[in-house]
């Protein structure tokens, strides 16, 4: 409580106070991520329960149009899935797998950014050429590959299989932004003082880049983390609607996006409006919040 009130009175948490789009987002991605942690209580129905669906249900129009059930807020799809269960579930595995896959490339890419920048020369240099072999393929095309394949060679494997060759897929490309940020902010620590005196009283190289090094460059990796969740989500999401991302058993955002196009041209807009549209309020939110902590965290904008 006090470490929360302590933020709250520092230079941060007087710039979030003070920031419109801050709060507003903040809400948003609030009330976005108390709905898909709180679903199994909070929606009205189980949409992935296959005992509770009825076909005679599917492709209903919203409540409040013509045709409609107030049983189904939202309308339903083509299976007679609740379209605002289905995106309250659907936005959970959406949230799960990128964060999930910011977190594993933020691991990755800063230990290796700090290795990189500390030690220098040849492992510099390794590193650096395998971040621009990595960059010169584009993140997207690197994901559908390897969730492809990944899909290709255990078209039988359990839900939690499927999920870590999706995450695997998209951290793939995404450590090298922060192995190259935090490699160019570990060039500029090594050589200050605070560092040198660690090296003359004889303190371990790993022990300086964990405990003095390593708080000084996080900064840009939250600001990058932040965006990239926005990024990891959509990334996700477009592997679910080309139907390599989430399992069928478990469809995610993309995966209720992909079903409504086919119906979209048929007057059945809401199977795909609301799904997307969750998408949509979810990465602006977060790409938000990540703009304001970018100038949060400049001190030449304080």
């Amino acid at each position: 409580m006090r470490t929360l009130k302590s933020w709250w009175d520092s230079d941060i948490g007087h710039s979030f106070r003070t920031s419109p789009t801050a709060l507003v987002a903040a809400l948003i991605a609030l009330i976005c991520l108390m709905g898909t942690v709180f679903a199994p209580w909070l929606a009205p129905h189980n949409p992935f329960d296959l005992a509770t669906l009825e076909l005679s249900n599917a492709r209903l129009p919203p409540a409040w149009s013509e045709g409609g059930v107030g049983q189904f807020l939202l309308g339903t799809d083509d299976q007679g899935r609740d379209i605002l269960s289905a995106v309250m579930y659907g936005a959970r595995i959406s949230l799960v797998v990128g964060l999930a896959s910011v977190l594993l490339s933020v691991l990755v890419g800063v230990a290796l950014g700090l290795l990189a920048g500390f030690w220098g020369g040849w492992v510099d240099g390794l590193l650096m050429r395998l971040c621009d072999v990595m960059l010169s393929f584009p993140a997207i095309l690197v994901a559908l590959l390897i969730a492809g394949v990944g899909r290709a060679l255990f078209p039988d494997a359990h839900e939690a299989l499927a999920f870590g060759v999706l995450i695997l897929s998209i951290s793939l490309t995404g450590w090298v932004q922060y192995a190259r940020t935090v490699r160019g902010a570990t060039l500029v620590e090594r050589h200050k003082e605070y560092v040198q005196a660690a090296r003359v009283t004889g303190v371990a190289p790993l022990r300086i880049m964990r405990r003095h090094v390593l708080p000084n460059v996080m900064g840009p990796v939250l600001v990058l983390a932040t965006i990239q969740v926005a990024t990891s989500i959509i990334t996700e999401a477009t592997l679910s609607f080309l139907g390599v991302g989430a399992p069928p058993t478990a469809p995610s955002l993309g995966t209720l996006i992909r079903v409504g196009n086919d119906y979209l041209f048929s007057g059945e807009w809401w199977i795909t409006v609301f799904p997307g549209g969750m998408l949509v309020l979810i990465a602006l939110s977060v790409n938000l919040l990540g703009d304001w902590l970018r100038d949060a965290l400049n001190p030449r904008l304080r």
